[in-house]
């Protein structure tokens, strides 16, 4: 797994899934992999309705199911976050803060233990079951160096919100050079290249910085993170000169971490436009 960008296309089509596949076919001679698809649903903490708790914001949960793994990311607005632990005296260490960003397996867990504990978050949009989103689409390959999924955000109601597209760089587990808004310059015009030229059309690089994305993961690389490692492999194609071994530092866009970054982006992009 490698270093990936996404965009948005909010104003596509009905018939922009299969142009963006046959563009990838036709013209990138891409070779069609499998369905893509993921599930997302967003909750409410519902302490608010209790007046004794005078609480000044609410909590927002966000789960993101790929495959047999699902991303939770927690957010409190009153808690502090990264930078405020830095810059602030603070008497006692929180027990978290702002964000919080874990992994769960296998799917539906996190529900049945809401249920269980009767926790009190409750569905944004009411739906009880079933994900209140999903991404459904094609995953293609591009010679031996990319990996391309695109797919409709689809609704529980049926309503397609315009399609979201994924383009992986397989031979990087990072990229350091950016352009001045965190996306990466081959990433992007592969994915500007991919998409049909419709003039007035409506997309948008989906990015997150550095900054936001530390503050994600701050007491994970606090308490010291797992640093993967490759072993030797003769027939290993990424593999050159006398290098005796391939380290993967945290933070690299490698196995359950590349989901995990691709996961954050999208609710973040979903979110903003007001759809979760």
């Amino acid at each position: 797994m490698g270093f990936t960008g996404l965009a948005r296309w909010i104003d596509a089509p009905t018939t922009g899934l299969n142009l963006i596949s046959e563009n990838i076919v036709r013209n990138y001679h891409g070779q069609y992999k499998g369905e893509w698809q993921v599930g997302i649903r967003s909750y409410r903490s519902t302490f608010n309705n209790e007046p004794s708790l005078n609480l000044p914001a609410e909590r927002t949960m966000a789960t993101f199911t790929m495959g047999e793994n699902v991303f939770v990311l927690l957010d409190d607005p009153i808690s502090p976050g990264r930078y405020d632990l830095q810059t602030l005296s603070l008497a006692t260490k929180p027990t978290h803060l702002k964000s919080t960003y874990i992994t769960l397996s296998p799917p539906g867990a996190l529900e049945q233990l809401l249920s269980l504990l009767r926790a009190r978050w409750g569905s944004v949009r009411g739906q009880t079951t079933g994900p209140q989103l999903t991404i459904k689409g094609s995953i293609f390959s591009i010679g031996t160096d990319w990996m391309v999924r695109v797919g409709n955000v689809i609704t529980s109601t049926g309503a397609v919100k315009g399609i979201l597209l994924e383009a992986e760089y397989l031979p990087l587990p990072t990229v350091t050079v950016l352009l001045g808004d965190n996306t990466s310059e081959m990433v992007t015009n592969l994915l500007t290249s991919v998409l049909p030229q419709i003039p007035g059309a409506k997309t948008l690089a989906v990015t997150v910085s550095d900054f936001e994305w530390a503050e994600v993961i701050f007491y994970e690389n606090e308490e010291g993170e797992n640093v993967e490692k490759k072993e030797d492999s003769e027939d290993d194609i990424w593999a050159s000169g006398e290098d005796e071994e391939t380290m993967f530092k945290p933070g690299d866009w490698v196995g359950v971490e590349r989901d995990r970054r691709s996961a954050y982006l999208i609710i973040g992009a979903l979110r903003s436009e007001g759809i979760i």
